[in-house]
C-alpha cells in the first residue's frame, strides 16, 4: 500500500490545505492527514475542533483519514507506516526551509518528502492570514469551506468580527 503523511496545523483548514490533499489522494492509496499538536502554540481552535473540521472537509475522499499527533514528524511517519511526507509549497521561502526539513527527515528515518506546488489559486493563501482578515471582518469564505467559514464566524463573533 502506497501510504503518505499531509501534516499541519490546520488552524483552520483552508482551501489550500484542501487543493493539497486532494492532490495527494489521487496519488497514494492513503492519505493519513496529521493534525500537530503544538503545546507552544494556542490555536483559535482546538485539536478536537480542527479534526472535525478536516473530518468534514475531507469526507468525500474515500481514502483520508485525520489523526493527531505530537513530537517529530518521522516518529508519526513510522508509527502509521508511511515513508513520504507530502509538503505543499507556496513560494519560493517555502522551499528553502522544506528542503532543509526533508533532507533532515530523510537522514533520521529514511522519510521522503513530496514537494507539491500549490495551486496558482491558493498560492498566497495561509490559515493565519485567513485568521487575519476573519479577525478585521474581511471575507474569508473563498478560502475557506462553509463549514469552517461558519466555525469562524461563530469563533471570533465575540470580537465583533466577521
Amino acid at each position: 500500500m502506497r501510504r503518505a503523511v499531509c501534516p499541519g496545523s490546520f488552524d483552520p483548514v483552508t482551501n489550500g490545505h484542501l487543493d493539497v490533499i486532494g492532490r495527494a489522494s489521487r496519488l497514494f492509496d492513503e492519505v493519513i492527514v496529521g493534525v500537530l499538536i503544538n503545546q507552544s502554540k494556542t490555536g483559535l481552535f482546538s485539536i478536537d475542533e480542527r479534526i472535525a473540521m478536516l473530518g468534514e472537509a475531507t469526507s468525500g475522499y474515500g481514502n483520508v483519514r485525520i489523526q493527531s499527533f505530537q513530537g517529530l514528524l518521522v516518529d508519526f511517519c513510522k508509527t502509521v507506516h508511511a515513508p513520504v511526507v507530502v509538503k505543499g509549497l507556496r513560494a519560493v521561502s517555502d522551499f528553502d526551509y522544506e528542503l532543509k526539513m526533508a533532507q533532515m527527515n530523510i537522514g533520521l528515518a529514511g522519510v521522503e518528502t513530496l514537494f507539491m506546488p500549490t495551486n496558482p489559486l491558493y498560492s498566497y493563501l495561509s490559515s493565519s492570514l485567513v485568521k487575519e482578515v476573519a479577525k478585521w471582518g474581511g471575507d474569508v469564505s473563498a478560502h475557506v469551506p462553509d463549514h469552517v467559514l461558519a466555525a469562524l464566524r461563530q469563533r471570533l463573533a465575540g470580537n465583533g468580527a466577521i
